[in-house]
């Protein structure tokens, strides 16, 4: 069974930083397209950020342009988001997911494997 494992995340200041790491559990996964969402409760998903399955397009939401970081370890088959001068309406449970993608994958709607979700919270 595929799986998109998430860590990282947590409790931080406003300014300050976290990473989350999303690991999958096959290799063939080196060719898909990875993407981060986030949500906050009774809201719906996010864009975030979105990488493409060769590294070559990167995509960031406006909110997030300059603070946040989307890269990806073909070894470890995992993307990272590292999220840089967080600020308090970054607070949410934020998502990986992935999958076979032409487009810019930008649309929650273009991704097949997603992650268990992990809360971020940035105190003021």
């Amino acid at each position: 069974q595929v799986r998109l494992v998430q860590s990282g995340g947590g409790l931080v200041q406003a300014g300050g930083s976290l990473r989350l790491s999303c690991a999958a559990s096959r290799r063939t996964f080196r060719t898909y397209a990875w993407g981060w969402f986030r949500q906050d409760p009774g809201k719906e998903r996010n864009f975030v950020a979105a990488i493409s399955w060769n590294g070559v397009s990167i995509y960031y939401a406006d909110s997030v342009k300059g603070r946040f970081t989307i890269s990806r370890d073909i070894a470890k088959n995992t993307v990272y988001l590292q999220m840089n001068s967080l600020q308090p309406e970054d607070t949410a449970l934020y998502y990986c997911a992935a999958a076979e993608i032409t487009g810019r994958g930008i649309d929650e709607s273009e991704y097949d494997y997603w992650g268990q979700g992990t809360q971020v919270t940035v105190s003021s």
